[in-house]
């Protein structure tokens, strides 16, 4: 609408100055064919060669008279015999004048007059014709009228098909949107082909529901990783319970007995059970506040520690092993830890390798691209592939293939682990050379502080295997 208005408001001055600008200039075309007639007659009239009839010698005029003062006809032509053509009479100071004469029921007249000589008695020639009829009517009007509707409607109906045809891409993109739900953030938005604004568009709400789409899978794993640690933490907390109310039970049952039955009670052996309860409490809580600690390493506990001496020192330092541990280590592997948790991670790997081993324990140690690797071997029953993962839960313990785990908390391997983790590290279960079970520890190697921090020194109080 708002383009057929501005049309309606150009196009009809438009039209009427067109219609004016056109008579004119078809009258001005007649009346420069008249003067023409009128000056060739002329100057037929001074050269003395006029004759009654005059054969107009200009296309298109047909109409030309000589007239003599007092309004006598001396010569016309064919078509303009009879009374003059006009009433007009040029003077000596204005001698050409254009003149259109309109009457009722015949077509108007276009004349040129022209005084043949200024003298006062000298004849006027009129020569002119009929006015086309696109000048003398309402038909040259009537046509730029009717151009200029036909203009308003061809622009009218171009910019309602053109606008249609542009917004057509808006109305499927708004028609997708309204279909869109927060669960169902896949669709897209047609996007039409070409860079202009509307395709921008798509492709810019397109962008927008792909980052809507990722945020929305994101914070679903964030959930769904919220829920499994809730639910681990319900796990533990009810192992942690059963774990410690064990031992608690066992202990509450010898004291209740020996209340009970003072007299019958063996009082060393009831403390030797109370003891060995309370020491695997004691146990089960140290771990539990281990396991609290190790998630919480601080940048300033991280020191430079010789893997190769620690590895070396702990190893030796054991007493009590069944088992002969083998050593192959690479001297100076440095690795940036807190010593006492890689002290404990060790020392998990080799309690468990030394409960299950059958006669040795291997310890081997390497460096190379920019990790060090820490193996722990025994040549026991091992570990099913499907129970690999399942070991390094909290409270496990695998009493058909590595049987019953007799001395352990059940946190050993769990709290291995969660040092490696803590320290960037992986801890995971290899298929061994042989029979037996292969933890390897992967940890990443210290930077070289050339020489800033050295590392720091372990004691060694035993020797290497």
């Amino acid at each position: 609408m708002l383009v057929a208005l501005i049309t309606v408001v150009l196009l009809v001055p438009a039209a009427l100055v067109g219609g004016l600008v056109a008579r004119t200039a078809i009258s001005q075309g007649v009346w420069q064919h008249s003067r023409r007639q009128a000056e060739l007659t002329a100057a037929v009239a001074r050269s003395g060669r006029l004759t009654a009839t005059i054969t107009p010698s200009t296309p298109g005029v047909d109409l030309v008279q000589v007239v003599a003062p007092g309004r006598r006809v001396i010569a016309a032509s064919s078509q303009a015999r009879g009374p003059a053509l006009v009433a007009a009479w040029p003077t000596a100071e204005d001698p050409a004048q254009d003149v259109q004469v309109c009457r009722p029921g015949r077509p108007c007249l276009l004349v040129s007059a022209l005084r043949v000589s200024p003298a006062s008695g000298s004849p006027v020639v009129y020569a002119g014709r009929a006015a086309p009829s696109a000048v003398s009517s309402a038909k040259l009007d009537g046509l730029f009228a009717v151009e200029a509707v036909l203009l308003v409607a061809l622009a009218t109906w171009a910019a309602w098909t053109i606008s249609g045809r542009t917004l057509r891409p808006v109305e499927a993109i708004r028609s997708e949107l309204a279909h869109i739900t927060a669960s169902d953030l896949a669709t897209r938005v047609p996007q039409p082909r070409g860079e202009d604004e509307i395709a921008r568009l798509a492709g810019t709400i397109n962008q927008t529901l792909e980052r809507l789409e990722r945020s929305r899978d994101a914070e679903q794993q964030v959930r769904a990783g919220l829920q499994r640690m809730l639910d681990q933490q319900r796990r533990f907390t009810s192992d942690a319970s059963h774990e410690l109310r064990t031992p608690l039970a066992g202990l509450r049952a010898q004291l209740e007995e020996a209340e009970l039955h003072p007299d019958e009670t063996d009082l060393p052996h009831v403390l030797q059970h109370a003891l060995r309860d309370v020491d695997r409490l004691q146990a089960i809580i140290t771990d539990l506040l281990l396991l609290a600690q190790v998630g919480a390493v601080r940048p300033g506990d991280l020191c430079v520690l010789d893997l190769s001496r620690l590895v070396t020192t702990e190893t030796t330092r054991r007493a009590g092993d069944r088992h002969p541990v083998h050593l192959d280590v690479q001297p100076g592997v440095c690795v940036e830890v807190v010593p006492r948790q890689i002290a404990r991670l060790l020392g998990n790997l080799l309690d468990n390798a030394q409960r299950h081993a059958s006669r040795r324990v291997g310890v081997r140690l390497r460096a190379g691209g920019g990790r060090a690797e820490l193996t722990v071997t025994d040549d026991g029953p091992g570990i099913p592939e499907a129970d690999r993962e399942v070991v390094f839960q909290r409270f496990t313990r695998l009493d058909t293939a590595r049987g019953r785990d007799q001395g352990g908390t059940g946190l050993g391997l769990a709290i291995a682990r969660d040092i490696a983790r803590a320290h960037h590290g992986t801890l995971d279960i290899a298929d061994a050379s042989g029979r037996g079970a292969c933890f390897v520890l992967d940890l990443p190697l210290a930077d070289d502080h050339d020489g800033e921090r050295a590392p720091t020194p372990v004691e060694s109080t035993g020797e290497t295997w």
